[in-house]
């Protein structure tokens, strides 16, 4: 059996509304077929040996830069939601490649110091008057693009957040299984850190998803499956779906926009600030210093403008 034969047989084995290995919009520039791994594959091994992916160990998730060796970073947050994504596709017969590129990927634009990081180097560049925001899934496609990723990988990993919806339904679970790690994952960091205990967690929202983070994946992971069985979508039933997305809004009360983050907030938002001014104080251009302070880890954003 030749190779594409054999990828042939796997597109057959998948759900009608998988995406195709064979039937990939390609890429912005062609390039000859690899013969041993799909298009999505080569996604995958093109985002695992890049810089930016290997960046992410070094960027904050929620705190910032902090003591101990089991907090989250961007990277453990991208391997989960990755993971937990391959889990969905493979239950609805879906492209498991297609999905793990799109995981791998989704991330890789974040700036140091998580979102605050993000809404400090947008803030930046209004100051200024550059007529350009910044948003990180924008960041994320930029470098997708100069990875010359296929059209569907650049398509989920851009609407992985925002208004524009994902065009595959690979790449709606990546962007509702986003959601699912980092709630749950946030949550025991969170506990870790001192900012909440178990007794402080909404317990209704508790009561139907789990006590415990496993416990809670493991509800909506097969609330998922159960609702986007044999449908051309991917769904949460409304009681699930309506617990997890109260629980969210209790996460941005207490904790990522709580009172304690203030100060961390100010601190990225410093940072920033004063590298942004001295970048554009050197005479660099727009694009020049949104992928240089984007591409930071914390701890490099932290001794350049300590440096500075």
């Amino acid at each position: 059996m030749t190779f594409e034969e054999r990828i042939q047989a796997l597109d057959a084995s998948l759900s009608p509304f998988a995406t195709r290995s064979l039937e990939t919009g390609g890429r912005e520039w062609p390039e000859e077929p690899c013969g041993v791994r799909t298009e999505f594959q080569r996604d995958r091994d093109r985002i695992v040996h890049s810089k930016p992916f290997r960046r992410l160990k070094g960027k904050t998730q929620v705190f910032i830069d902090p003591d101990g060796d089991h907090y989250r970073t961007r990277m453990t947050h991208t391997l989960e939601t990755t993971a937990i994504s391959r889990v969905v596709a493979r239950a609805l017969r879906l492209n498991e490649d297609l999905v793990e590129a799109i995981g791998l990927g989704h991330d890789t634009g974040h700036t140091p110091f998580g979102h605050a990081g993000e809404d400090a180097l947008d803030l930046a560049l209004q100051e200024v008057g550059f007529d350009r925001r910044f948003r990180h899934n924008e960041q994320s496609l930029r470098i997708a693009r100069t990875l010359n990723l296929t059209h569907e990988v650049c398509d989920g990993i851009l609407t992985h957040t925002g208004e524009r919806e994902p065009g595959s339904l690979e790449g709606k679970i990546v962007r509702l299984v986003d959601r699912v790690a980092y709630i749950n994952h946030d949550i025991d960091d969170a506990v870790r850190y001192g900012l909440l205990s178990d007794d402080d967690l909404p317990h209704e929202e508790i009561a139907i998803l789990g006590s415990t983070g496993s416990a809670r994946i493991d509800t909506l992971v097969h609330d998922i499956v159960r609702a986007s069985a044999d449908v051309d979508d991917i769904r949460q039933s409304p009681e699930v779906g309506e617990a997890m997305l109260s629980l969210r809004a209790f996460m941005f009360e207490r904790v990522y926009l709580g009172p304690q983050a203030a100060p961390e907030h100010e601190k990225a938002h410093e940072t920033i600030a004063v590298i942004f001014e001295h970048l554009v104080e050197r005479g660099d251009g727009v694009d020049e210093i949104v992928d240089y302070i984007a591409g930071m880890t914390d701890r490099f954003a932290l001794a350049y403008a300590e440096s500075l």
